[in-house]
């Protein structure tokens, strides 16, 4: 019964977003392409690129062409990337295409090939699989197309060899900043629970700036258990219900995104436990500020998607204008605690 109300509870939350470091929960399975011209289907980047010529183009328009290949657009993360990159090219006269291989990295492996044989003027990736796409990669540093890998990092040997630089949020100081929160909470530490992600590089730093940030009072906190959340509230769910059955003097969550703390907010509900064990994230999602404001988290640190995009379209035209060299390879871009105001003047937004 109590499964079933966790479930229950569960589905009153938003499910459909996902963090830079996630999984699909959506249940998509049509990888597809969006342009500028409203294309929905993907026949290869070359066709959509004939398509944009066929409209009359804006007042100011350019005869660059940007594309996004993403990991999924089912969640709002990537989402509101794809949203600010198609802002900014439209605002510019820049032809725009987002290619969304939904999490199947053949797919993104073939829409890789398709921008590198269609004469873009720069892309943005973020990778389905850090270590697979190094062909996908190659293909594209070979048609001296610039790369910006946005998010979640490549692994590095890809960084040097073909990435033009990298830009994401600052992974282990949000996790930093959730810890020493949490020490600040439990002055004379706590039994603990760690939901993390550890196949997603942006994950594993978050909880070790946790660790980090936690400081001389780590070893009185201890942690009764650490699982594979796998960044999914459907995944998380049943985890932290186990975790609270197993711990009666468990105090709190720490969980990689928002996603997952919202699996585990939902079992503490679940559980009549809402005040007793706190909730500490990452991500301060739209839905993850609401929890914030609905007192289901605890505390939230921010990862950062429309200030990527707008980082990364600085740095793509930048290099375009003759400024070649980035000057950092990896750019982090600050994380911060989303405190109550904020999350009340933000609630429908990233950040």
């Amino acid at each position: 019964m109590k499964k079933l109300l966790a479930l229950s509870l569960c589905l009153c939350m938003a499910i459909s977003m996902m963090a830079g470091c996630g999984s699909n929960n959506n249940g998509n399975t049509n990888a597809s392409a969006k342009t500028d011209e409203g294309t929905d289907e993907k026949k290869g980047a070359d066709e959509s690129q004939a398509g944009a010529g066929e409209e009359e183009e804006p007042a100011g328009s350019s005869d660059l062409s940007f594309a996004f290949c993403t990991n999924t657009l089912n969640n709002t993360f990537q989402s509101s990337m794809d949203a600010t990159f198609d802002k900014l090219c439209k605002e510019n006269g820049i032809s725009y295409t987002c290619l969304d291989p939904d999490y199947d990295l053949n797919t993104q492996l073939s829409q890789l090939s398709d921008v590198a044989n269609s004469g873009y003027s720069a892309v943005f990736i973020i990778p389905v699989d850090s270590a697979g796409i190094s062909s996908g990669l190659a293909e594209i540093k070979e048609a001296g197309i610039p790369i910006y890998n946005v998010d979640t990092a490549v692994i590095e040997d890809d960084i040097e060899s073909f990435v033009t630089q990298f830009v994401g949020t600052n992974a282990y100081m949000a996790g930093q900043l959730v810890g020493e929160r949490m020490a600040e909470d439990y002055p004379e530490g706590a039994d603990i629970a760690i939901l993390d992600f550890p196949s997603n590089e942006s994950c594993v730093d978050r909880v070790n700036g946790f660790l980090e940030g936690l400081g001389e009072q780590k070893d009185k906190f201890n942690i009764v258990a650490q699982q594979d959340g796998e960044a999914a509230l459907d995944a998380s769910l049943p985890l932290a219900e186990d975790i609270i059955i197993s711990n009666p003097d468990l105090q709190a969550f720490f969980c990689i995104n928002d996603p997952s703390a919202l699996g585990a907010a939902a079992a503490v509900k679940a559980a009549n436990k809402t005040g007793q064990i706190g909730v500490y994230s990452i991500d301060a999602s739209p839905d993850g500020k609401q929890a914030l404001l609905d007192g289901e988290f605890t505390a939230v640190a921010a990862q950062v998607p429309i200030q990527i995009a707008e980082y990364a379209y600085e740095e793509a035209v930048k290099y375009l204008d003759g400024e070649t060299d980035p000057g950092e390879k990896k750019v982090y871009l600050d994380s911060h605690l989303v405190l109550e105001d904020e999350a009340k003047e933000t609630v429908n937004d990233w950040q």
